[in-house]
């Protein structure tokens, strides 16, 4: 599908599309522990959406991250294989699952969900000692990122269940300056480090994101190996910025050098679905972001985000999220996923 020819992907448009995406799903970060533990030790996690009303109410979906700060540990989803972590690496957890961080392979504990219903009562981040009475030592920093998962997050479906990433690895600089102020912010807290702490969680993510991106074999499907395609990449890239305007296949076709049948066959093949399709659900998720967020009417808002009329909107709107727009702004929940 992919010609071995193709030259790469403009980065800027791979940036600019990742951080629309980023925007609009309202990617917001949170660090809540230091850990320092002595072995032997293990922690527990349970799934995102058990801890999500506790540490970041409102939240849709919950992605939790762990940094090594010091010494090594294991961690891994309950249930799967574990994998070995070194200071400097980073543990990701993208789809919310439940797992363990322990300081040897195969350790399983009670659940324990206090640490979590302290956070909105205590001073950030919150310290938290683990002594199995051993001389070797871990330290980490254990944080969390909100962002919504519906309507439509195309980031959040096509990342995998676990993202390791070696943070004293080749091309792992920026990750590591990152880490070593996370550290100091959260070793020696002063006033502002909780919304530098939240600023840097988002930022490792986004790092995290584009190293995942960066490394992604050349025959891998999904939405992140379309960003990196290069006409995949630009059509996309065109979607996002200009979301009201009328794209058809074939004007979309012309401005990234493609015919309409190669245009959909490819996009659908990295993708998952037609352009046009994708356009549907993107402009779904910003209405939704503008019901959210801001008290523009439903007519101001179809007009911002390509329907034509307030009626144009409403009817898509329930057909995609399952709810009217109103209901939606009000706080109801969506009686259907998207189709």
């Amino acid at each position: 599908m992919r010609p071995t020819s193709a030259p790469p992907a403009d980065r800027r448009a791979v940036t600019d599309t990742l951080s629309d995406v980023l925007r609009a799903v309202r990617l917001t970060g949170a660090v809540f522990f230091a850990i320092d533990a002595s072995n032997p030790w293990v922690t527990e996690a349970p799934p995102a959406s058990a801890i999500a009303p506790h540490i970041m109410p409102g939240v849709e979906h919950v992605i939790e991250y762990h940094v090594v700060t010091a010494g090594s540990c294991w961690g891994g989803v309950v249930g799967e294989p574990a994998i070995r972590l070194e200071a400097g690496d980073i543990i990701v957890f993208p789809q919310g699952d439940p797992h363990v961080i322990s300081s040897a392979p195969g350790m399983r504990a009670e659940l324990d969900l206090s640490p979590h219903e302290r956070a909105s009562q205590s001073p950030l981040p919150i310290a938290i000692s683990i002594d199995g009475g051993g001389s070797e030592r871990t330290q980490m920093i254990c944080g969390f990122l909100g962002c919504d998962a519906r309507p439509f997050n195309p980031l959040l479906a096509t990342l995998p269940r676990v993202i390791h990433l070696q943070g004293n690895g080749e091309n792992g600089s920026v990750l590591r300056h990152l880490v070593e102020l996370a550290v100091v912010e959260s070793s020696a807290p002063k006033a502002g480090s909780d919304c530098i702490l939240s600023r840097l969680s988002e930022l490792l993510f986004v790092e995290v994101v584009r190293r995942y991106v960066a490394a992604l074999p050349a025959e891998t499907v999904g939405w992140f190996a379309g960003l990196r395609d290069p006409q995949i990449g630009r059509a996309l890239q065109l979607l996002h910025q200009r979301p009201a305007h009328p794209w058809s296949l074939e004007e979309l076709a012309r401005d990234v050098g493609m015919s309409r049948s190669m245009l959909a066959e490819r996009f659908a093949h990295f993708v998952g679905l037609p352009p046009i399709q994708y356009l549907a659900k993107w402009r779904i998720q910003l209405a939704a972001g503008l019901l959210r967020t801001n008290n523009s009417g439903l007519a101001e808002i179809a007009e911002r985000v390509g329907y034509g009329s307030e009626a144009a909107l409403s009817r898509a709107f329930k057909r995609w999220v399952g709810v009217a727009p109103a209901l939606y702004r009000r706080g109801g929940e969506p009686i259907s996923g998207l189709r």
